[in-house]
């Protein structure tokens, strides 16, 4: 275990969701280059997972990354309290509570979006935490699952688990069908109802309420933030990076920390190499940043030579450098000399 980094001061007001497979550290280097204030959350990481398996590999990060919370997956109070303090050691701002993946796993261990159906377990597992460590423990949930088909039953879940002391909500703004509908139908299909999630800010003002789902500019956090507290964005954060690099301007009033897409090229090669020194496959990088020059003239050339030459055990930062030159040429400019 690597010894923890100073915990950062951090607010919700915009977020970067945990993304199974596609949110883990190399993927939040990167997004850190493009923002310094987003809130980063780690990929859900079981119970299991930490008692059982290689906990130096599920719960390393790189210092930058702070603001970054982790996000549990579990049903135990006792194994998710044993959990937290294991954040804690490492340094994390936040435990996160995962009652809203609808997956066929998830379900299976009884966990994720069918916690949702027993709030008193979820209280349970929250005051453990909380019992446990000093970390802010939140709540990531659904509007619903399956049946429930009313606002109320909504707030007979977040109220009981607010008592327990977990005093931020990020609430996916659709519901969950646990039969019937696979995660990728479930991001998509139940309609959004952004009014619920609004009226539970209005009900319960004390707490901070986090919206998701269906966000995909920064006028529409805009919006969302004249309702409630906080705006967490998944999939487009991921597939179009560079949105991110307007957040700090636009959201924070800061300074923007990249001015170009070249600049974050020149920024992630350094930790490229480190990488790639240390043994990690050039691909698990490159994968997360297919889509920073979306939009730009050669960007379709740049994420074909990524995809195709990054796979090979020797492919190093040269293959970054090949790629980044296809699109100079796209742009009429000659290649570079330079590694970027």
């Amino acid at each position: 275990m690597t010894a923890p980094a100073q915990r950062a001061e951090h607010t919700h007001r915009f977020c970067i969701a945990p993304m199974l497979e596609l949110s883990d550290h190399h993927c939040r280097f990167f997004w850190r280059l493009l923002t310094r204030r987003a809130l980063l959350y780690t990929e859900m990481v079981t119970t299991g997972a930490l008692i059982h398996g290689d906990r130096e590999r599920f719960l390393h990060y790189d210092a930058c990354e702070h603001p970054v919370a982790l996000q549990l997956g579990g049903s135990d109070p006792a194994e998710l309290a044993r959990c937290a303090r294991w954040a804690r050691d490492w340094g994390y701002d936040e435990v996160n509570l995962n009652c809203g993946c609808p997956s066929d796993r998830v379900r299976s261990g009884r966990f994720g979006a069918c916690l949702m159906a027993q709030p008193q377990r979820v209280v349970d597992c929250v005051s453990a935490m909380r019992d446990a460590v000093e970390l802010p423990v939140t709540v990531k949930h659904r509007i619903g699952i399956d049946a429930m088909e009313s606002y109320q039953e909504l707030v007979d879940f977040v109220a009981p688990v607010a008592q327990a002391g977990c005093e931020v909500f990020i609430v996916h703004a659709r519901k969950a069908w646990l039969q019937g509908l696979s995660p990728r139908q479930n991001r998509e299909i139940p309609p959004l109802n952004y009014p619920w999630v609004y009226r539970l800010k209005r009900d319960l003002p004390r707490l901070t309420i986090v919206i998701n789902g269906g966000i995909r500019t920064l006028d529409d956090c805009r919006a969302h933030l004249e309702q409630v507290d906080g705006v967490m964005l998944g999939r487009e954060a991921y597939q179009n990076p560079w949105l991110l690099a307007n957040v700090d301007g636009e959201l924070f009033g800061m300074d923007k920390p990249a001015q170009s897409r070249d600049d974050v090229m020149a920024r992630l090669l350094p930790y490229v190499e480190r990488q790639v020194a240390r043994g990690v496959h050039l691909n698990h990088i490159t994968r997360h940043i297919l889509g920073l020059y979306q939009g730009v003239p050669g960007a379709r050339k740049f994420r074909r030579h990524l995809s195709e030459n990054a796979y090979g055990r020797a492919a190093g930062p040269e293959v970054l450098a090949q790629a980044h030159n296809l699109l100079r040429e796209a742009a009429g400019c000659s290649p570079s000399s330079t590694a970027l």
